[in-house]
Formats: C-alpha cells, sequence, structure tokens
C-alpha cells in the first residue's frame, strides 16, 4: 500500500494563475471505444494520458486493437481496430479501477472469438457491475462470476454465433446505481444484430449528461442513436461506427473544478483555456455552481483562445437543497468549498456515489469531520454544515484511493494549515501530474 504523505500547501495570498488541465478522462476512453469499433484508423489528439486512459488502452490491446503513441506527442494516440472487426477472445482484460474500462470493455467480449476474463484492484471488487452484465446476458453472453456474483472478477462468453435479425435486441436494467450501465450497452449496440432498445426500470437516471455525451459521440461516428429520457428508453440503429479519421479531444472540465473552486477558498483568479462554448461534459455545469457560491465567472477570449474565469473574495455562500444529480462526479470539489461557506447546504441527487472508486459520501464525511468539520450522511447525498473558522484544524487526511479525495483534501488545504494527504498518487487516475500543477497555481 503506498503510504506517501504530501503536505496540502495553504495559500498564503490570493491566486493570480492560468491552469492548464488535460484531456477529459471521460470523452478520451469513449473515443478509443469507438475508435476500436470502427474500420478504419483514427487519431486521437489531445488524449488524457493517465492510469484510466493507459488501462482502456490495454484492454483494448489485449483485444486486438492496436493503439500508437505519437513518439514526439504523447498526448496523440492512433487507433486501428482489427481486422474484420473481430476482437480477440482467449485473453485478459485489466481494468484497474477504472469504472469506464470495467463498464464499456465488456460489451467487446460480445464481438470476440472466444471468453474474455475481467479482472481489477482488489478495491474494485466492491464497484457494482450486474447491470451492465445482466444487459449481456440478456444479449445472449454467458457471464461466469470467479467471486461475488454482479462484481469482478468474471469471464464472459460471446453468444455462440451471432445470427441475423431484423429487429433491434430489447434489454431491461436498472441503471440507478451508474450512468456507465447504460453507456457501456449503447457504445456497441450498433454492432448488435438488429440493433438495440435499451430501457432503464429503476426511479432515477444519475449523471444523464453523460449518457447524452454517449449519444452525442455515438452520432459523431455516424451512429443512428436516439433517446427518449421521458421514457428512459435508448435506441441503437445496427450499421458501421466510424469517428472522423482525426479527433481532439476537450479539457477535462470535472478535473478542472478544484482548480477553479480553489479562486473561492483562497480568493484570487484562476483560469482554464480552452473551455468550450458547448459541450457534453457534466462539468460544463460548473461555472454555474460556482457562481451561485459567490464567484465572479467570465468566459474572455484571447488570442482566439476561450478561457474560463473565476474570481472570489474567500466569502461562500451557502446553496440550502443542492440538486446535483446531473453533475455528481464534481460532489468533492464542490463538497471542500462548501466547508467554508456561510450556511448549511444539502447537496442532494447523489446517492449512487456510495459505488464509485469508494463510497464517497461516506467518505467526505469522514474527512470533512477529521478537520473539525459539520457533516452527515442523507438517503441521498451529503449535508454539509458551517463551522466558525477557528474550530476547523490540520489532520491527515485519507483518500481512499480515490483521486476526487484526493483533490478535496487538497483544497481543504488552502485555508487550513496543517492538512497532509496520505497517497495523493492516486490523483494519477485522471492527473497525472496534480501535486505540479497545484504548487503551480499557488506560484
Amino acid at each position: 500500500m503506498n503510504t506517501t504523505i504530501w503536505p496540502a500547501p495553504t495559500a498564503t495570498r490570493p491566486l493570480d494563475a492560468t491552469v492548464e488541465i488535460p484531456g477529459s478522462k471521460s470523452l478520451s476512453n469513449r473515443y478509443l471505444i469507438l475508435a476500436a469499433l470502427g474500420t478504419q484508423p483514427v487519431r486521437l489528439t489531445g488524449l488524457l494520458r493517465s492510469r484510466d486512459t493507459e488501462l482502456m488502452m490495454g484492454a483494448l490491446r489485449a483485444l486486438g486493437v492496436r493503439c500508437d503513441v505519437d513518439e514526439q506527442v504523447d498526448t496523440t494516440v492512433t487507433v486501428t481496430p482489427p481486422a474484420e472487426g473481430r476482437f480477440h477472445g482467449n485473453t485478459k482484460v485489466f481494468c484497474g479501477l477504472a469504472g469506464t474500462v470495467m463498464r464499456f470493455v465488456p460489451g467487446f467480449a460480445m464481438l470476440a472469438d472466444g471468453p474474455v476474463d475481467f479482472d481489477g484492484d482488489e478495491q474494485a471488487y466492491a464497484r457494482p457491475m450486474k447491470p451492465v452484465l445482466d444487459g449481456l446476458e440478456q444479449l445472449g453472453a454467458t457471464i461466469e462470476y470467479h467471486g461475488e456474483e454482479g462484481r469482478l472478477p468474471f469471464t464472459i462468453t460471446p453468444p455462440a454465433s451471432a445470427g441475423e435479425c431484423t429487429s433491434p435486441s430489447v434489454v431491461n436494467i436498472d441503471s440507478s446505481g451508474s450512468s456507465q450501465f447504460i453507456s457501456g450497452l449503447l457504445l456497441v449496440g450498433a454492432r448488435v444484430p438488429g440493433g438495440l432498445e435499451l430501457h432503464h426500470v429503476g426511479e432515477k437516471t444519475p449523471s444523464l449528461p453523460h449518457i447524452r455525451m454517449t449519444v452525442a459521440d455515438l452520432r459523431a461516428a455516424g451512429v443512428d442513436a436516439t433517446a427518449d429520457e421521458q421514457s428512459h428508453v435508448w435506441r441503437v440503429q445496427p450499421g458501421t461506427v466510424q469517428l472522423p479519421g482525426s479527433v481532439t479531444v476537450e479539457p477535462d472540465l470535472s478535473n478542472a473544478a478544484p482548480f477553479l473552486g480553489a479562486a473561492l477558498i483562497a480568493g484570487g483568479t484562476v483560469r482554464v483555456p480552452n473551455w468550450p462554448e458547448t459541450t457534453t461534459q457534466p462539468g460544463g455545469l460548473l461555472p454555474g455552481y460556482l457562481e451561485r457560491m459567490g464567484a465572479k465567472v467570465s468566459f474572455p477570449v484571447e488570442n482566439g483562445t476561450r478561457y474560463c474565469e473565476v474570481g472570489g473574495d474567500g466569502h461562500i455562500n451557502g446553496l440550502g437543497d443542492f440538486d446535483l444529480t446531473a453533475a455528481g462526479e464534481i460532489a468533492p470539489s464542490l463538497a471542500a468549498i462548501l466547508v467554508f461557506a456561510d450556511a448549511p447546504t444539502s447537496m442532494i441527487g447523489i446517492g449512487h456515489l456510495r459505488g464509485h472508486e469508494t463510497n464517497r459520501l461516506e467518505a467526505l464525511v469522514n474527512e470533512i469531520t477529521r478537520v473539525g468539520g459539520k457533516a452527515h450522511e442523507l438517503a441521498d447525498g451529503i449535508a454539509i454544515e458551517p463551522v466558525p473558522a477557528g474550530e476547523l484544524h490540520g489532520a491527515e487526511m485519507e483518500t481512499y484511493a480515490d483521486h476526487r479525495m484526493a483533490t478535496f483534501a487538497a483544497m481543504l488545504g488552502l485555508r487550513i494549515e496543517g492538512v497532509t494527504v496520505r497517497n495523493v498518487e492516486t490523483t494519477r487516475k485522471t492527473l497525472p501530474d496534480f501535486v505540479g500543477m497545484w504548487t503551480g497555481m499557488l506560484g
């Protein structure tokens, strides 16, 4: 176990920084998947190079896909699908702790020429998988579990014959625990004989923006994909999957949250370049959330580059009831800001965070309490109450092998002296040089 202890720096003056954010993990791994499903090579530029994307490329290589990294620019990767679109079976896929790998890649086993074994980090054994695997069983796959049912590790054996079908295969799953269950099935839907009609039978759908991202990316790859969100039904017509020959990945807007949020905690201004005018990323909602907390937000354009610029004076508004259903992945960053707010906030609509890299709701309560703050879990979220500044104190913060808990702890350290972070290296999952970026922001 990694026991590195990192002293989180405290801000000694208002910030004035420009921070370049690497490519979106969500988009990077979706583009890798769609490129592998095509018939022609695709050149991806601005690809995030982190543990999660390395795991994705490793998984695809195990299935017979070529992922060639440019020798000059390591964020440029050319993906070449296997001949005749048939993936290699009798192979092993290692998922690490990457949700997009463990939930998106199993669909490829439907298209393989033999069984595929899936395994991951020990902590990944606690992450739910059953809805996507139930969906694959409904499509004819055989699942053999080597541990607890519905979780890693397991083996997927594809149907004996794809056969011919003129009508779509209808699949019913409960995706309440993660939008990735729906995305994982939609991504391979065009390769299902007759196409796919996916029904979500749960009460709520977490992170709809991520599903919308998947649908938009499918359409960009020439796939006829439609969504009836009112009825919780998605349809993918059968056909060829092919991204354009060259695709550029947007910055990861959710990974911008700790840096832009730092402007509220420490005061001053933080700018992130290459902010898109429109985006399918849930992190695109971040500027509006920060504005509600009291930030001044603008989008200046300089020399053709569009920035998101966030300014703060150290005062933070509590938000009362705050529905974060659409963007739960930025909850840890927002929670760090709200520890210093002037009024209580109940972040709701994020019960599914209990099934992420760790139980994020429990982890957030533990760590807020550890530094003298007040927080408690709700059935569908977390409540944070203000405390006098003098009651907050330094502590050694746990990260639970969760990159967003590490950045959460760093944010608290901006205003609380003596915060140290255990295993800050877990940020390599999506931000390979987080420590360098963070200290650089502080000057």
